[in-house]
């Protein structure tokens, strides 16, 4: 056999079989082996001590040199992959990170990764018990349990695990627009009035975006003023509702929010649900956010009357620490989904299977395949119990406003608001080059130059990630977000000596 053909078999006897979607101990356990080695060593382990880089900065075009990313004809090695698995990890955020809180997520939590883990080597996909029995179950009692938590007498109801908070937001949209408008189903929006949906002008964007994609619009999203404080005005809820009735449109729905996404404000839900009441609206509350201190005895105070709503979103991912994504949709009403989203598809839904059919939960979503986001947080609810959840919030809320107090105290920081509900601070960090010079009338306008200075100063040297934002007439401040309850105070100090060690030198 010509030297040529012997390299050509060679090829053909390494490629055989990789193609196959089938784990094989002879092929694929020392890789495995050595991939989960990795992940536990470098990821997991590795990317949690606070000697650690919270990112290692490099541009686009630096990474595109560092990762091949184009995909290839032929296989890559067990070696190649592993090479790949470590440079992914080496230039991606490393968001379990202590000194990571630029978002309503972060951390890794122990329990939620196994149980996330467990999920994807079952691969499964939620919409009937056929396919997904102990999963279907799950769901059942877990949203059981948070609408217990909620204050639905015997947690009854029904809900929903759905990706991510916006889409849950989408879903109260939905819901409510069928309540009241079923005919809307078949016949589509010809057939309803024009319906508008109101909630607070800091409310998170998604309400907004969800009354465009089910066809509402934009400009019948009317926004509601906000106080001081971030929280809903209701006297201006109110006069906004009969604005809409004399045009002649028709309200139905109103989102109001547990959490703000920047300001951690908490509207009243008890007035909003008595306006509710008034005019005949739905009441959807966002506790996308701010639903996870339903879980402490000491905060759940924030959520006064969450029970009179008809639906509430809240991410297990955000102040629970799951991990990403974890999010759900509960509704006081046992029906609503399925009259809304079902369709009866013969080939998943057979009404004359051999088990109670009622177990085939699936088609009450407006998705088909669906993962199994509640494992993760079952097994971390099983792992810490709601003992647990109760300590990790309180926690949050400590370093919060330990945190707080301490720059309250401190020269050079300024707070946005005096005292948050949530466990957002909000704040100026003032570079020596402005301060004494707040009456001079470029003053504001140098002020929204600093915080991007000291972002770009902390991504590039890897010490902690902060998020910041204008809003409304305010210019640039620092929101730091406390989801982490490995956090403790000598950690509050280190945050305030960081701002203060890239910012203090900072020219504007």
């Amino acid at each position: 056999m010509p030297a040529d053909s012997n390299i050509v078999a060679v090829e053909e006897k390494k490629e055989d079989g990789l193609f196959q979607s089938l784990t094989e101990r002879s092929k694929h356990e020392d890789f495995i082996r050595r991939a989960v080695d990795l992940l536990v060593e470098r990821v997991v382990f590795g990317r949690a001590s606070r000697t650690s880089k919270v990112v290692e900065w490099s541009a686009p075009e630096d990474i595109k040199q560092a990762i091949d990313l184009k995909v290839r004809d032929g296989p890559a090695s067990h070696e190649e992959l592993l090479a790949f698995m470590a440079d992914v990890a080496r230039y991606s955020v490393n968001t379990a990170h202590p000194y990571f809180v630029n978002q309503l997520f972060s951390s890794v939590d122990p329990y939620g990764l196994i149980g996330q883990w467990l999920t994807d080597a079952l691969n499964p996909s939620v919409y009937t018990f056929e396919v997904a029995p102990v999963f279907t179950l799950m769901e059942e009692e877990v949203l059981r349990e948070m609408r217990s938590i909620v204050g639905w007498a015997d947690g009854e109801g029904d809900g929903i695990f759905c990706p991510g908070g916006s889409i849950a937001n989408g879903y109260a949209i939905s819901c409510a627009r069928s309540y009241f408008y079923p005919e809307i189903k078949n016949k589509g929006v010809y057939a309803v009035p024009k319906l508008v949906i109101f909630t607070s002008e800091l409310a998170h964007y998604s309400t907004k975006k969800m009354a465009v994609f089910m066809g509402i619009g934009s400009d019948n999203c009317i926004l509601v003023k906000a106080d001081e404080n971030g929280r809903m005005d209701v006297n201006d809820l109110e006069r906004k509702i009969n604005e809409a009735i004399e045009a002649g449109a028709t309200p139905f729905l109103v989102t109001s929010t547990s959490g703000t996404t920047v300001y951690g404000a908490f509207d009243p839900i008890v007035p909003i649900s008595n306006i509710c009441k008034k005019y005949n609206l739905w009441l959807h509350v966002d506790a996308a956010w701010g639903g996870g201190a339903l879980m402490s005895r000491k905060h759940r105070n924030l959520l006064n009357g969450i029970e009179l709503a008809d639906s509430v979103t809240w991410n297990p991912h955000k102040l629970l620490a799951a991990p990403q994504q974890c999010s759900t949709f509960l509704l006081k009403h046992k029906n609503v989904l399925k009259e809304a989203h079902s369709s009866n598809a013969q080939y998943l839904f057979q009404k004359d299977k051999f088990y109670d059919t009622s177990y085939d939960t699936g088609d009450k979503h407006i998705q088909c395949g669906r993962r199994a986001d509640v494992l993760k947080f079952w097994f971390m609810w099983k792992a810490k119990g709601s003992e647990g959840f109760e300590k990790h919030v309180e926690k949050l809320f400590d370093n919060a406003n330990y945190f707080l107090e301490h720059i309250r105290q401190r020269e050079g920081f300024r707070l946005v608001i005096p005292k948050p509900e949530c466990t957002n601070i909000m704040f100026w960090y003032i570079p020596k080059c402005l301060r004494s010079c707040e009456n001079e009338p470029n003053y504001y306008e140098r002020l929204h130059k600093v915080a991007p200075k000291i972002k770009e100063r902390m991504i590039k040297e890897g010490s902690m990630m902060v998020t910041y934002q204008p809003q409304g007439n305010l210019v640039n401040f620092f929101r730091i977000v406390f989801q982490n309850s490995a956090l403790d105070h000598k950690d509050m100090i280190y945050f305030a000596n960081e701002f203060e060690r890239l910012g203090s030198d900072i020219v504007v």
